[in-house]
């Protein structure tokens, strides 16, 4: 008797998924949209627009001056590319100085401050304020008008240097 119910609960049951099965529309398969792209690094913010009225080719969208720092040491990267140090600076390094930079709205240098020199090696501090200078002029500040930014510089005794924003590190 039990296999007998058994039997007719699985008969009904069987029934029921093919009436169901019949009634409903068959799935509809959507295309498997393609795998994303995978993400590229991008450089700095940092946005050409032409030059207009004595602003700088080169624009900044940075809100505060430590998003700035980033896109200045970019800049500097940029128009330093044979004095970057590639790789992990050495244990000892021959100088490492701190300064302020002044950038006014077109990305002009205003003002280079010291906040530590390497007065051991004022080869070293005349070398960094001439290249600071002559990078100008910076992505301009556009949504700051104008910014004052920190940087450290790490100077190598071969004239090569990383800036702390963008260094590889140290050995």
């Amino acid at each position: 008797m039990l296999l007998q119910k058994l039997y007719r609960t699985s008969l009904w049951t069987g029934l029921v998924c093919l009436v169901v099965a019949c009634t409903n529309p068959p799935p509809v398969l959507l295309p498997v949209p393609a795998a994303p792209a995978p993400a590229v690094a991008l450089p700095p913010v940092l946005a050409e627009s032409p030059v207009i009225a004595g602003i700088a080719s080169r624009t900044s969208y940075a809100t505060t001056p430590r998003d700035y720092r980033r896109d200045g040491a970019a800049h500097l990267y940029a128009r330093n590319a044979t004095r970057i140090f590639s790789g992990k600076m050495p244990p000892l390094l021959y100088a490492i100085g701190v300064i302020q930079v002044d950038i006014n709205f077109s990305g002009a240098v205003t003002g280079i401050r010291w906040m530590r020199a390497p007065r051991h090696a004022p080869e070293v501090v005349a070398e960094i304020e001439r290249a600071v200078r002559s990078a100008a002029p910076f992505p301009a500040p556009i949504k700051m008008g104008k910014v004052t930014y920190t940087d450290t510089w790490l100077w190598h005794k071969s004239g090569q240097f990383q800036l702390d924003t963008l260094t590889e590190g140290q050995l």
